[in-house]
């Protein structure tokens, strides 16, 4: 069942709106704080260039085994 804005109480939307923009802020946090770690930045390099190379597995390998 879907909750209509319109049928929330004004304490309801300020505890939506309150939580939507904490984990918005965490997640922007978390993403400065990883893309200023060199290690982190050497990782996406090298799954970039194995993604290239095709040196993937695919999410039904995965699952599989």
């Amino acid at each position: 069942m879907t909750t209509r804005v319109a049928d929330m109480t004004v304490e309801e939307l300020r505890i939506l709106i309150n939580q939507s923009v904490q984990e918005s802020i965490e997640d922007a946090m978390e993403d400065m704080f990883a893309l200023a770690s060199p290690a982190y930045l050497k990782s996406i390099e090298n799954a970039r260039r194995q993604y290239e190379r095709g040196e993937i597995t695919s999410l039904d390998e995965l699952e599989n085994g």
